[in-house]
């Protein structure tokens, strides 16, 4: 395997310890340790904390925000989900690529610190977020957001979150979606696709860690007949309906091909769909090598496609008119 990672990415990929879920508590310990203390904020960002409501008799949600200083229209506004195998993680890791949307996509970024497993397992995260979907169409108007144009995003986890949060807009009629960008989205809580069973040892994320984030997520139910599609979204039979959809997913990564069936299935649903397959890149590539040149040409490309599609609406729309 290894001669198949691109050779920029090889050197990171062996520093890079592995993964422990046996002791979760710990294992965010560690990684909120070598984390650093203070993002840097860009002079023409603003970055605050908001506590907003969350689903029916559960607690609130706190989200994270992240908006241009100066604003003369209102922007288009992105939900961000961060990653974490639905057991790790907190919005600020991706401090950096939130303020990158901001600037780069001229937009406003809400980002969930929603509940993990295994303390909270199915459906907590998955409500949290359409919680904070549901607040942040609901206050538009105070923060300068226009409210056709909201879209929902996110990496590995936060990928998987993404497209079943799009799912459940669909199904409970809102707040509408009209971009989605699962990005390497963690979808398939049956862990047997040949990808899966062929990305094992230190690849950042692999079989048998799947396998735990899956067992702690759903509470021992994966891999059974009793698993909805809300929780495991390549179990949706219906893709109808659902926004348009930027994806991409490294060769090496285990999650390539439940990934490429839900490209398939979204194309032969309807949906418009641009995706992006990288070869030699293992799981999360960007943002543990993010001066790699593949790296930075898969960053500048998901960046690109939420300026794009974000704003491409208003201007249907002015043509429309």
């Amino acid at each position: 395997m290894k001669h198949r990672i691109d050779p920029e990415l090889r050197e990171m990929l062996e520093l890079f310890p592995p993964l422990d879920l046996n002791n979760v508590e710990a294992t965010r310990q560690a990684l909120a340790a070598i984390s650093p203390n203070e993002t840097s904020v860009d002079n023409a960002v603003t970055v605050y904390d908001r506590m907003v409501p969350g689903p029916k008799d559960n607690p609130s949600v706190r989200v994270r925000i992240y908006q241009p200083k100066e604003k003369s229209e209102a922007l288009p506004g992105l939900l961000w989900i961060h990653g974490g195998g639905y057991v790790l993680g907190v919005p600020e890791g991706d401090d950096g690529l939130c303020q990158r949307f901001v600037k780069e996509a001229n937009c406003v970024v809400v980002s969930v610190d929603y509940r993990l497993a295994p303390e909270h397992p199915y459906p907590a995260g998955l409500e949290d977020c359409y919680s904070a979907l549901k607040w942040f169409s609901e206050h538009t108007d105070e923060l300068g957001v226009d409210p056709f144009r909201i879209g929902a995003s996110g990496a590995s986890a936060g990928g998987g979150l993404t497209a079943a949060l799009s799912l459940l807009a669909r199904d409970r009629k809102g707040p509408a979606l009209c971009f989605q960008m699962p990005l390497y989205p963690m979808l398939d809580d049956r862990n047997n696709t040949p990808s899966s069973l062929e990305i094992t040892g230190n690849m950042v994320w692999n079989h048998d860690l799947n396998q735990q984030g899956w067992t702690m997520y759903l509470n021992g139910a994966n891999g059974t007949e009793n698993v909805p599609e809300y929780a495991a979204p390549a179990r949706a039979t219906n893709l109808s309906g659902l926004p348009y959809t930027y994806i991409c997913v490294g060769q090496l990564d285990p999650f390539r091909d439940e990934t490429l069936d839900y490209v398939t299935r979204l194309c032969r649903a309807g949906v418009d769909v641009e995706f992006h397959l990288y070869p030699g890149c293992y799981h999360g590539f960007e943002g543990i090598v993010p001066n790699a040149k593949i790296s930075q040409r898969a960053l500048a490309e998901y960046v690109g496609a939420v300026k794009h599609v974000l704003h491409r609406h208003i201007l249907e729309k002015n043509k429309v008119i």
